[in-house]
């Protein structure tokens, strides 16, 4: 198909914007229609937000599960000897009247 006979359909004779208007979505003019379009985009996107949360659940469970299942027969925390210091008690210092 060449370029001449492309840019002969009626859509593409007046240049890019009338190319744009070809290809966008356009909105149903009746109301109903309209209200059930929007209704069934906002339940697609609460599904896809809940498909969403239980993947990242399950990631993060799976997760948890995993670095258990590596730490299985390890002791928990290592026995060790109590840390001895000394330490001294410092006043908080006072504050200036100023200038």
């Amino acid at each position: 198909m060449r370029a001449h006979r492309f840019f002969s359909i009626p859509a593409f004779r007046s240049g890019r914007r009338r190319a744009g208007d070809f290809f966008a979505p356009r909105k149903p003019r009746h109301r109903v229609l309209r209200v059930v379009l929007a209704l069934f985009g906002v339940a697609l996107l609460a599904v896809l937000l809940v498909f969403g949360l239980m993947i990242g659940a399950a990631m993060l469970g799976g997760g948890l599960l995993y670095r258990l299942w590596r730490q299985r027969g390890k002791p928990i925390a290592k026995q060790t000897r109590p840390l001895d210091a000394e330490y001294r008690v410092l006043r908080k210092p006072m504050l200036t009247a100023g200038r």
